[in-house]
């Protein structure tokens, strides 16, 4: 696991590793309205499809949740858009959370 955070001038930190990338996407899939993930457990190795049985309006929703919180450094809807519908179905957690976890990176050298 890579560990990477920055303090931007504002004084806020910003933590682009998997761990807190994880924790985060975690919680937002449990706050999913009518997904009925409270109680579920998450893994890196989790399948949205066949784990969380989520339609895809939930990975919409997912996607609006992320861009709410990470804002434009993190753009699902282009992540997902470049996978095979096979590749969707197989998608996990730990795969978004590279996705995301990268992207932060990225946005952090900028």
């Amino acid at each position: 696991m890579t560990t990477e955070a920055t303090t931007t001038s504002d004084g806020t930190v910003r933590e682009a590793d998997e761990n807190t990338v994880l924790e985060r996407i975690a919680t937002m899939l449990r706050e999913l309205p009518d997904a009925g993930l409270e109680d579920a457990e998450i893994t890196r190795d989790t399948l949205f499809h066949d784990d969380l049985e989520l339609e895809s309006i939930d990975l919409v929703a997912l996607a609006g949740a992320l861009r709410e919180h990470y804002g434009e450094r993190v753009n699902v809807a282009l992540f997902i858009a470049d996978l095979e519908l096979d590749e969707i179905i197989k998608l996990t957690v730990g795969e978004l959370v590279d996705y995301v976890a990268e992207s932060l990176r990225t946005s952090e050298r900028s």
